[in-house]
């Protein structure tokens, strides 16, 4: 149960700098809030994460530099117990399951209204799942059966397509990794890296960058890489 004596500090990650200062306006009405830091991207958001140590990271999915989804990946590699709240335009079935997989608590979209967002903030700092009102945890679990029975028909499909060196360049996506470690990791320039990440995304019909993680994430949990 959540503790009124307790503020609950947040880390709010966002490239729109607007946006940031319209959300701190609203944590700010609230007096069980406290704003820490802001970040502008992926990169940042980890640094100021460790540096800050919040209670909950509220962050946009998509973010220069790193993803939101890439961020928090990372984050939970070092900190099992980072609790995030995902930030997004769109709030699909899709969008809930990558969110999920990237280890998430939840998922709202951008146009909340503020006593929703102030709900769905307690509710992840109390450790809960929040995904919308009527999202219930076996709608949850139907959605990520469902993905997850649809990825691996999709990844069955991602073996025949790419070259071996694409496959590694998607295998270390799915581990979290920016394109400057992966360019490291395969000795290779991070314009190259790059240019791999295009090439997979034209050949598997990948319009978005938070569907290219979906695709990886799954991909890298194969149990035998190619």
């Amino acid at each position: 149960m959540f503790d009124n004596n307790q503020k609950i500090r947040i880390l709010i990650g966002d490239d729109h700098s607007l946006f940031r200062s319209g959300i701190a306006r609203l944590l700010n009405d609230d007096d069980d809030i406290f704003l820490v830091g802001e970040a502008e991207n992926g990169e940042e958001l980890i640094e100021k994460y460790f540096e800050l140590k919040p209670d909950i990271i509220l962050a946009d999915i998509s973010m220069p530099k790193l993803s939101g989804t890439d961020a928090i990946s990372k984050i939970k590699l070092k900190d099992k117990n980072a609790k995030a709240l995902f930030l997004s335009m769109h709030d699909g079935e899709e969008y809930i399951y990558y969110s999920i997989k990237a280890g998430g608590l939840g998922l709202v979209n951008k146009n909340i209204m503020q006593g929703e967002l102030l709900f769905a903030i307690k509710q992840v700092h109390s450790g809960n799942f929040y995904f919308g009102p009527g999202v219930t945890q076996s709608h949850l679990d139907e959605i990520i059966k469902k993905y997850d029975k649809k990825e691996i028909v999709e990844i069955d499909n991602v073996e025949a397509i790419l070259t071996d060196r694409e496959k590694d360049v998607l295998f270390l996506i799915g581990k979290a990794l920016t394109s400057r470690e992966i360019a490291s990791k395969l000795h290779l320039s991070k314009r190259t890296i790059d240019t791999h990440r295009n090439h997979i995304m034209q050949k598997l019909n990948i319009e978005n960058l938070p569907k290219l993680i979906r695709y990886a994430v799954q991909f890298s949990n194969k149990p035998v890489h190619r």
